[in-house]
């Protein structure tokens, strides 16, 4: 009989003891120890020429400190979006405090604040690991850049980038909106009398928080003393503009994948290639082409938000702070969406009112800064700048094409959505609540169609903007669609091959009735070319006249002190572009004003109303016979101008066609 074991324990070994708090202790004292470096990281960047590396710096801090979604990719867009939320609402710190826009103070803040939250919440840093979700909207993000990139590449020389620039005349208004926040460090209409020489009064009032975005980043990249100014400024505006594209481009791949919650492999590869095909097929590369970039942001934020509401980040508090950013965000870059947003957000709020009241503090200040800075923009605009008048504003056929994408879209995605909604709405409710998302964006479009058909006595211009609010949600919901085409079951059996024939079939189709090869017109709009086509392939070389003309009384008549220079050309519509060019690239857009808006678009009657509306001394420069003829009839005709205009002659002949 075996030998019966012994009971008795061994002596325990002694051990130091510690405590439970310890390591808590120890986190805390790295964080602390975190402070200094919070301003000594930003002061070395700085001292090796390295200021560059600051915005990804605070980009990966802030992800490292967010808990929601599940992925790298999810943790680093929305980090970026509520990054510039908050820089949007800080604007109005840039403006009032003595350092303006100065790296080194932004930065150093960005990153305390990140260490404070830290500090306060117990979070450590830490990112999830990259997984193969994220990999398809990153490569289709990355495949649509490359060829929406094409014009910015070919565009080699300067008379190149002002074609485009001139093409999209709003360009060179958003352009000199950068310059004047980048000289003056913060947005302009916290003191509009100081900019009162320095900008078009017109845009005293407009939202500017994509140009302070632009003009923070530019002075990250430039050496001290501010960002490029003039023609040097006028590549990486061009190349902001696209690099704001693509950030919306990014946000629709995530928000399609994000909607459908799992789904199989074939099913998002499918879905990448619809979204894709539609973002080039419908009106948003107009956004390029005409110079939007605001409404561009705007879009991007509003399609996060959406996102958001009929998919929760498991992280409530996390999730009302990001609701409540974007609300200020869409307030500061594109308040024609704010009345929608708010619409969502109180939605959201109301499905999880639990929540709400368990984390009453959080939400109610949330909610009352919200509150407090969202609206600013939209009530100066409105009390301040008359800009309700706006609505008035009327454009071109292209409202067919808006009918098309509400209608054509529409109708695959509601019914889809329909089809979801009965069958898994209780087990997902994200499908209903993306009709809800639809209902509010058409329900504004259709008001604001209302208001413009009041007021001009036809659907206006932002009418066609909320339709892209409307496009861009209708885009995201071709994942309901998508959801419902069968899926592989593994083997060689016959419904894995129907699934991937029909994969096959509808990619293609997308991408062909899409108007994405140019082989065949796309169903979204009314031209044989599409918005893409139009962008890509436009003619920059040679240069067009108003961008030659520009680029040549630039250079050879800087602005002087006390005068104003003015060009004539041929015809009204050139003399109008080229003024504008010249004047953005000198900075002088305030002075010039009188003599370029509100002004009849006939001769002699515009050459007229330029040399009476515009006091002070003129420097008029001719760039025709028939234009310094014109010039000087009207001089003889009323001498008394002679005294202060002058004509410079310089003749410039068309580009080569």
């Amino acid at each position: 009989m075996p030998a019966e074991q012994s009971t008795v324990a061994p002596p325990a070994v002694p051990s130091p003891t510690v405590s439970p708090g310890a390591p808590y202790r120890r986190g805390n004292l790295a964080l602390l120890a975190a402070l200094p470096a919070a301003w000594l990281l930003p002061l070395a960047a700085v001292a090796l020429d390295a200021r560059w590396v600051l915005p990804p710096l605070v980009l990966l801090a802030t992800a490292s400190l967010l808990r929601g979604g599940r992925t790298l990719l999810d943790r680093l867009l929305l980090a970026t979006v509520l990054l510039v939320c908050l820089t949007t609402a800080a604007g109005l710190i840039f403006a009032i405090w003595p350092w303006g826009m100065d790296p080194v103070a932004v930065s150093g803040t960005a990153l305390t604040a990140l260490v404070l939250t830290a500090l306060i919440t117990g979070r450590r840093p830490v990112l999830p690991r990259p997984a193969w979700p994220d990999l398809l909207p990153i490569l289709g993000t990355g495949a649509l850049l490359w060829y929406l990139a094409q014009p910015l590449i070919r565009a080699g020389e300067l008379g190149s980038r002002l074609s485009i620039l001139n093409r999209g005349e709003d360009y060179l208004r958003h352009l000199s909106l950068v310059d004047v926040i980048g000289r003056h460090g913060g947005y302009l209409f916290v003191d509009p009398g100081a900019v009162r020489e320095d900008l078009f009064s017109a845009l005293v009032y407009y939202p500017q928080g994509w140009h302070l975005l632009v003009a923070l980043l530019d002075g990250h990249r430039s050496p001290p003393g501010g960002g490029p100014a003039g023609t040097v400024a006028v590549e990486p505006f061009l190349w902001w503009n696209l690099a704001t594209f693509g950030l919306l481009v990014l946000a629709l791949f995530w928000a399609a994948q994000r909607l459908p919650g799992p789904l199989h492999a074939l099913s998002r590869v499918v879905l990448t290639v619809v979204v894709g095909a539609l973002i080039l097929g419908s009106q948003l590369p107009r956004m390029l082409l005409s110079g939007y970039p605001t409404e561009t942001i705007g879009l991007t934020l509003a399609v996060v938000l959406a996102a958001l509401v009929a998919r929760p980040l498991a992280a409530p508090r996390e999730h009302f702070l990001l609701l409540g950013a974007l609300l200020v965000g869409i307030g500061y870059t594109y308040y024609l969406f704010l009345p929608a947003a708010v619409v969502l957000v109180l939605g959201a709020l109301l499905l999880r009112h639990r929540e709400v009241r368990r984390l009453r503090r959080s939400t109610l200040v949330i909610g009352l800064t919200a509150a407090l800075l969202a609206p600013v923009p939209i009530l100066l605009g409105v009390f301040r700048a008359n800009q309700t008048e706006s609505l008035a504003a009327t454009v071109g056929p292209d409202l067919t094409e808006t009918w098309l994408a509400l209608g054509g879209l529409g109708a695959f995605v509601v019914s889809a959505l329909l089809v979801h909604a009965v069958r898994i709405g209780r087990a997902d409710p994200a499908w209903r609540r993306w009709l809800f998302v639809l209902l509010v964006s058409v329900a504004l479009t259709l008001a604001i169609g209302q208001a413009s058909i009041s007021l001009s006595g036809q659907a206006g211009y932002y009418f066609n903007k909320a339709g892209h609010l409307t496009t861009v949600l209708l885009i995201v919901g071709t994942a309901a669609v998508v959801r419902l085409l069968p899926v592989p079951t593994g083997g060689r059996s016959t419904r894995t091959t129907v699934a991937a024939c029909t994969a096959v079939i509808v990619a293609a189709a997308t991408v062909w009735f899409g108007g994405v090869t140019g082989w065949q017109r796309s169903l979204l709009v009314v031209t044989p070319d599409s918005w893409a086509q139009r962008w890509v392939h436009q003619h920059i070389d040679p240069p067009t006249r108003s961008a030659a003309v520009c680029e040549q009384v630039h250079q050879r008549y800087p602005a002087i002190e006390g005068a104003t220079t003015l060009i004539l050309d041929r015809r009204p519509s050139q003399s109008y572009l080229a003024n504008i060019c010249v004047s953005t690239l000198q900075g002088t857009t305030g002075q010039t004003e009188d003599g370029i808006y509100d002004m009849v678009f006939l001769e002699p009657g515009r050459t007229w109303q330029m040399l009476h509306r515009v006091p002070g001394e003129i420097r008029l420069v001719a760039v025709t016979d028939g234009a310094r003829v014109r010039a000087n009839r009207i001089l003889r005709a009323v001498p008394e101008l002679a005294d202060r205009v002058t004509i410079e002659t310089m003749i410039i002949d068309d580009p080569p066609s």
